[in-house]
């Protein structure tokens, strides 16, 4: 007879995959090395969202206007974004992701990919198609309860 995991154990071992995910997360904008973890979370947004001014995006991602303001500085001198005023504003800037600024998302988002794909090969199809139902499963679970914590900006 199969005994079911107790939501405790189902829990515990989602935090430790939280942890791993992170780390991996984090480790991945070390490894392509140009830019911080805090300047990479705006060039996901910009990303996402397309051409936004500093606000719109300072809300995007839960922090203050200068905040976004002092990483864009950074990011418009290292080329990976660009700052123009709005046409229809002239009181209003204007923040987009250079062609460098989106080579840098991908080659964060390759890392990633190649060293998920190498954990997921010790996994038989079964447990890799189970891993799969589950996780999309879970994933609409926290989409429907927290749907602000699960887009636009990926980490």
């Amino acid at each position: 007879m199969q005994t079911r995991r107790s939501f405790p154990t189902a829990v515990d071992a989602l935090q430790v995959v939280t942890r791993d995910l992170l780390g991996l997360a984090v480790r991945s904008v070390d490894e392509v090395g140009e830019v911080s973890l805090p300047q990479m979370r705006l060039l996901f947004a910009l990303r996402d969202e397309g051409r936004s001014s500093c606000t719109d995006l300072a809300h995007v991602l839960g922090v203050s206007g200068s905040s976004v303001t002092r990483l864009a500085d950074r990011l418009v001198a290292s080329g990976h974004v660009t700052r123009a005023g709005d046409p229809d504003s002239r009181s209003r800037v204007l923040l987009d992701l250079t062609e460098h600024g989106g080579d840098v998302i991908e080659a964060v988002l390759a890392w990633r990919s190649r060293e998920l794909t190498r954990a997921l090969h010790s996994l038989d199809a079964a447990a890799l198609g189970s891993l799969t139902d589950s996780l999309n499963v879970l994933h609409h679970a926290l989409q429907q309860r927290h749907h602000d914590l699960t887009g636009p900006v990926p980490l």
